[in-house]
């Protein structure tokens, strides 16, 4: 939540859910990361912004994509950062996450990037008045990953709108299909709220096994059939199955998975010819998706990962240094495309 109830300047904001989000929040984060993404161009990739804060990764599961793009984002913008894994840590020792969170306090962290197993470990952080600073979600249980979210959204506008055509635009009318273990993911929870607020229709495809308890209050449509939805879908998204947090058989095999709930090139055939395929990875090829698909032109996988280096420059910039007219390009072209 970029500004929430009672905020004031002194006050870090946070971001803990992308249902916190506004639209117009959402609107923001994507048109920073559209300015962010330039910086990569550039033969230095540097901006100045946040010289002399301290960014502290503080990751309790094991992460490659999330937290290297995480490093990689507070770098861009010159802050000091510091990874600090759960394993080899006093956490290992039963250490407490108060007494973590104390322990980054007193070395004067700016902002904390949190992967908890538990849900709502990043929310009691940022409530509990351990620490001052900024608190950003990156995956919490099975809850939320805004930040998967606002990357995903990011490179779909990109796709299907165009990186200047999309400036102080959303994603209103386009259909997002969410193919996969729902139950488990965290990546689908965080879409279905980011995209609803984008203005965007959103339907889930999974085994009625692996579609979560209380579905039917979410801001989508369900269907078990995968063949059914693909014809009229901008976007259709691919989920890996969890199985390390399954402690039970939610389907017969992995090839009838891969037969029903598989994306391969027949299926992608069926797509619109402007539809595209993504995956938050990693993905496990010949089970949820093909190698066929997953190398093709219409898969953004690789895209994603390199978007979400300006998405989480952009978070950072927001919370921790940015304002709204900080960028006056993209406050420029808002004001164009209204």
């Amino acid at each position: 939540m970029l500004r929430p109830p009672g905020y004031n300047p002194r006050t870090p904001r946070h971001l803990i859910s992308a249902a916190d989000l506004t639209r117009d929040d959402a609107v923001l984060i994507l048109d920073t990361a559209e300015e962010m993404a330039r910086v990569a161009d550039r033969p230095i990739k540097k901006l100045p912004t946040l010289r002399g804060r301290t960014v502290v990764n503080l990751f309790f599961e094991d992460s490659t994509r999330t937290r290297i793009s995480f490093e990689a984002a507070a770098k861009r913008l010159s802050a000091d950062v510091i990874n600090f894994s759960a394993k080899g840590s006093s956490v290992s020792k039963g250490e407490s996450l108060k007494d973590t969170a104390l322990t980054l306090e007193a070395m004067g962290a700016d902002a904390v990037v949190i992967r908890h197993g538990a849900s709502g470990a990043p929310y009691r952080l940022a409530t509990s008045g351990w620490i001052d600073s900024a608190v950003v979600n990156a995956g919490d249980g099975t809850h939320e990953h805004p930040t998967q979210a606002l990357l995903d959204a990011f490179t779909m506008r990109r796709r299907l709108v165009g990186p200047d055509a999309g400036i102080g635009r959303d994603l209103d009318g386009r259909r997002i299909t969410i193919v996969g273990d729902i139950l488990h993911s965290r990546v689908a929870r965080s879409n279905v709220h980011l995209l609803h607020t984008l203005g965007a229709h959103v339907t889930l495809v999974a085994p009625p096994t692996l579609v979560p308890v209380g579905v039917e209050r979410w801001p989508c449509d369900v269907s078990y059939r995968l063949d059914d939805v693909l014809p009229k879908s901008d976007a259709v998204m691919m989920l890996r199955v969890q199985r390390e947090r399954m402690n039970a058989a939610y389907f017969p095999t992995e090839r009838e998975y891969s037969r029903r709930y598989g994306l391969d090139g027949e299926r992608m055939a069926r797509m619109p010819e402007h539809a595209i395929v993504m995956h938050p990875g990693p993905m496990v090829r010949g089970m949820e998706i093909t190698a066929e698909v997953a190398d093709s032109d219409r898969c953004t996988a690789v895209e994603q990962v390199a978007n979400g280096v300006s998405t989480r420059m952009a978070v950072l910039y927001l919370l921790l240094g940015g304002s709204e007219t900080a960028l006056p390009s993209a406050a420029a072209r808002t004001e164009e495309n209204k």
